[in-house]
Formats: C-alpha cells, sequence, structure tokens
C-alpha cells in the first residue's frame, strides 16, 4: 500500500450522523494554491470521475490510483455541465493539494446484522433520522478507526483489504461461539467470523472489540473468546466494554454499572490473559474500558498497561491518559495554573467545567490538583456533571450530552461564570445529538449573563484555553 495511501487521518472520529445531506461523487471540496491540482484548473464544486482510467469508489482507490507523480483525470464541471480531461504533474513527495466533501464517493456501506445491544435500536422516537444510520463499511475501519463486524463484505473486498494491507482492521468480535454470535448479532454472524480469519491468516493486524453483555457473552464465553484471540497473533489489542443502554431499551434494564462485583470478575478474568500476553509479546493485548474499573472501584492501571493506547478512542486508557496529564500540568505549568486562578478571582469569575457523570471523579481530580498547586482551598474551577435525562439508561459520558439536559441543569443566572463545554458533545456541525446547535447554547449562557468556551476536555487543552481567556462574549 503506497504510504499516502495510509496518510488519512485515522485517528479522527468518523461523523455520519451529520446534517449535510452528502452527494455521491468524487466531489472536490478544496484546492491548496499553487497545488499541481490548482495548476491543472481544479476547482471546489467540481467531481472527478476518472483518475488513470478507473472510477474512484472512496479516497482509498483515490489515493492508490494517484500514487505516481502523474495522474490523468476526468473532470465534471457543473458550472458548465461538461466532462473535461486534464492530467495533473507534481515533484516526487508533492501533494496533489485537492480535498474531497467525503472519504467515500460510492456511499456508506451499512449494517445488515440486528445486535441485540445496538445503541440506534435504543433512541427515542424524535432523534433525527442520520442518527439511526447504522454504518458497517470496513473502508472507515481503515480509514477512521470505525468499528465494524466484517458481515457485509464480499470476497472482493476482503482480497482488497488483504492485496492493498488495508490495516490495522478494526473489528467488532463480541462472541466466538456460532449459537451466541448468532444470538448477538444475528444470522450473518458466521460471515464475519469466516472473513476474520481470513484476515488473519493473511497477517493482517487487528483491533478487536468485545461489547460485553452480562449473561450473555461473558463469563465461559468470553473465555473461549479470549482463547480464541489468544490463538491469534493477528489480533494485536482487544478491548472489552460494557454494553450500554438507555431507557428506550426493549432488551435491556441493566449493565455492569450496577453491579460492582460483576465489574471485578470481569477484572479478574481478563488478568490472566494479560499476563500470559505480557511474557509472551511483550504487550497487555487484552484491555479493558475505564467503566470496568470505575464500575468495580478498582484504580485504573498504569500508562505501561495501555501499550501506547492503539484504541483510545474506544474508551480505553482515557482516564489513565487523563490523570498522568494532570500530574504533569501540575509539575510544569504551575505559572498558568495560578495565574488563571488569579485572574478568575479578579473578574470575581468561576469556571463551570461541564462533563457527564461518568467523568465527574477525574474532573474532581483535576480540580483538587489544581487548588493544591495554587496553595488554595478553593481555585475557582470546578466540575459540573450533566445528568443524562435524553437517553437515560445508564447512559452518563460526556460524549453524549444533549442541549435540553445542559440546558435544564445549569443555573439560570450564569452571571460570573465561564461555562466549559466539552467539544465532544458536539458534531462536526456544531450539532448537539437533540438536533441543537452550538451557536444556540452559547447564545443561551450569554443570555443568563455567562461566557463560554468549547474545548477539547483533556486538562492541558482545558489549562489552554482558561489561560488564553478565550471565551466566547455573547
Amino acid at each position: 500500500m503506497p504510504k499516502e495511501a495510509q496518510a488519512d487521518g485515522r485517528q479522527k472520529r468518523a461523523d455520519y450522523a451529520s446534517t449535510k445531506v452528502r452527494r455521491l461523487g468524487a466531489w472536490i471540496q478544496g484546492v491548496d494554491p499553487d497545488s499541481p491540482a490548482y495548476d491543472a484548473g481544479l476547482e471546489p464544486g467540481m467531481r472527478i470521475d476518472k483518475v488513470n482510467g478507473v472510477v474512484p469508489r472512496d479516497i482509498i482507490d483515490w489515493r492508490w490510483y494517484a500514487s505516481d507523480d502523474e495522474a490523468d483525470l476526468e473532470v465534471f464541471d457543473p458550472e458548465d455541465g461538461q466532462e473535461y480531461a486534464c492530467t495533473l504533474y507534481r515533484e516526487p513527495g508533492q501533494d496533489w493539494g485537492v480535498d474531497f466533501t467525503d472519504v467515500l464517493f460510492d456511499g456508506i456501506r451499512t449494517c445488515v446484522n440486528a445486535c441485540q445491544f445496538c445503541f440506534m435500536r435504543m433512541l427515542p422516537d424524535d432523534a433525527r433520522a442520520s442518527l439511526s444510520l447504522r454504518d458497517d463499511d470496513y473502508r472507515l475501519s481503515f480509514l477512521q478507526g470505525n468499528f465494524v463486524t466484517l458481515t457485509n463484505m464480499t470476497d472482493e473486498d476482503v482480497d482488497r483489504v488483504i492485496n492493498w494491507r488495508l490495516e490495522p482492521m478494526n473489528v467488532s468480535l463480541h462472541a466466538v461461539s456460532p449459537d451466541v454470535r448468532r444470538s448477538l448479532i444475528g444470522p450473518h454472524a458466521q460471515r464475519g467470523m469466516d472473513v476474520l480469519e481470513r484476515l488473519c491468516q493473511a497477517g493482517i493486524e487487528v483491533h478487536g472489540q468485545i461489547v460485553l453483555c452480562a449473561g450473555i457473552n461473558d463469563g465461559e464465553e468470553l473465555h473461549r473468546t479470549l482463547d480464541w484471540v489468544e490463538a491469534h497473533d493477528a489480533v494485536t489489542s482487544l478491548a472489552l466494554v460494557p454494553m450500554g443502554y438507555t431507557k428506550y431499551s426493549r432488551n435491556f434494564s441493566h449493565s455492569f454499572s450496577e453491579d460492582r462485583e460483576a465489574s471485578r470478575a470481569v477484572v479478574r478474568l481478563i488478568e490472566p490473559y494479560q499476563r500470559r500476553a505480557r511474557e509472551r509479546l511483550g504487550i497487555t493485548r487484552f484491555q479493558l474500558s475505564d467503566e470496568f474499573y470505575l464500575d468495580a472501584d478498582l484504580p485504573v492501571p498504569d500508562a505501561d498497561t495501555y501499550d501506547g493506547y492503539p484504541q483510545f478512542y474506544d474508551g480505553i486508557g482515557m482516564l489513565r491518559s487523563f490523570l498522568d496529564e494532570v500530574r504533569d500540568i501540575g509539575d510544569s505549568r504551575v505559572d498558568e495554573l495560578r495565574g488563571v486562578t488569579r485572574r478568575l478571582a479578579a473578574r470575581d469569575e468561576r469556571a463551570l467545567l461541564v462533563c457527564g457523570e461518568a467523568a465527574l471523579g477525574v474532573m474532581r481530580t483535576l480540580c483538587r490538583a489544581w487548588a493544591n498547586v495554587c496553595d488554595v482551598d478553593d481555585a475557582r474551577v470546578e466540575a459540573t456533571p450533566i445528568h443524562n435525562d435524553y437517553y437515560g439508561g445508564d447512559v452518563n459520558v460526556t460524549g453524549l450530552i444533549v442541549s435540553c439536559d445542559l440546558l435544564a441543569q445549569l443555573p439560570g443566572d450564569l452571571t460570573g461564570r465561564v461555562v466549559v463545554l466539552p467539544e465532544v458533545m458536539f458534531n462536526f456541525d456544531k450539532v448537539t445529538l437533540d438536533g441543537d446547535t452550538q451557536q444556540h447554547i452559547l447564545d443561551e449562557i450569554g443570555r443568563r449573563g455567562g461566557r463560554a468556551l468549547v474545548v477539547q476536555t483533556t486538562p492541558g487543552s482545558l489549562l489552554d484555553a482558561l489561560a488564553q481567556d478565550g471565551a466566547v462574549t455573547n
């Protein structure tokens, strides 16, 4: 696989719950000035229909077939409705300078499964339609880290992954016993195992995931699944995450979040597999999501346990990373921490760090560490948890905070408050899961007399934003 074909930012979160209408085709979104694409006359709004004689299905095709220093294109210009031929030339190592409106040109592959624990089946009736789009596209697994079941892949798709080395693939495994998989996933469950076996035999690196459902794929079935993974070295990491449910679920009314002993049993069960992996491979490999340690009331493991955080955005190691960063800024950014507290005091302001209830403990750890550094009882920075009434159930993470809960639970009078909103509660269109816009929320906070910041929820980012005092004044 050409290096350029692999450089599409796999750490970015895909957002196919966008409110924008997507069009099929390789539509150009932007062209860099003085680039080969600019020199060839390409402009935003045009569509590339062929590259070196091939109709590109996705950004992978584009990067593969345009990997040389010359590319013959067929381009459609909607301004006059005409098709044009042009050739792009570039120096070795130079980028073509063209960005597309999407990474998938032929549309997204949707799910053919009927997973019992599917979050899309637990949404309120009035949820916007785009949230119900159940993607299961192997290309987004490679490009953006989405987890896929492999059940809708054709043999041609599998050959493409193997021959082009589209790795790592992020695969939802859940269980290995045919009857349990069929119960959990549906009638296409075996196809996923067959494809996964082929990928592993071909040496394709896999990051696996198990959504653990109490009484279904835990206990002895979990042992069987872990044994299978242990025998397949191509699976370099395996994440175990607890099933979450909303108040709209028809199948579930409890999970590990309500059962400390069950959570502790999962921690104990996985420890021998972690120990053997470290002894044989030098990596922990089998990873538990942060929720298990919170639910089990156990300490979060050290950073070395997480093997460089290959599944960070699946909730694996976020707490450890956060806690370590709290320690780091407490050691290295003392003057900034003290400066923020002094400025807040001078303005008679307080910073409210909005978070989900699951993150309340670590947010309070940050606030306590901040106060200790400043040698005060109150650093004027406080965690503000939002209870998720919209989804209910055991939903309590920051990324699922919605506008109606936020605005209902923030004080009616926000005078002297800097409300620090988590960026992750908004999609790429700056819209919340309940359909409100970021600007409306900022306006409402301003109407109540407050100011607002939208920030990534890491200690360093929170400190950066408050230290720069980049609050949005409404």
